[in-house]
């Protein structure tokens, strides 16, 4: 008995690559600036009363994940992203490690 098979992925184009990668790398930015601001900048405001930290890497954060967010619409747009991506992709920009975990399951579903 035949069993029906997921259809293969098409291979992206090279703008649709480059597109991905703008994600990843903001991606990366924008966790890493999460990552600093849970683990370095609140600590120093809340153990060693230093709150200059959260002022400059809580900015950053900021601008950061407004970017991520829009880069991640833009590439929905261009890409052909799962149903799950879009949401995946926002909730992971508030989940410390998500950015990381969210780009790793869409290029594994990406690339089959």
């Amino acid at each position: 008995m035949l069993q029906a098979q997921p259809s293969p992925v098409p291979a992206l184009t090279k703008e649709q690559n480059f597109a991905l990668k703008k994600l990843t790398i903001m991606g990366y930015l924008e966790g890493t600036s999460f990552l600093l601001l849970l683990g370095i900048a609140m600590p120093l405001k809340y153990m060693l009363g230093i709150p200059e930290a959260v002022s400059y890497v809580g900015m950053a954060h900021g601008a950061l994940f407004v970017a991520y967010i829009l880069v991640l619409i833009i590439t929905a747009s261009k890409i052909k992203m799962p149903l799950w991506a879009l949401p995946a992709g926002v909730l992971g920009s508030f989940l410390p490690f998500g950015p990381f975990i969210f780009d790793h399951l869409l290029k594994k579903r990406l690339r089959g």
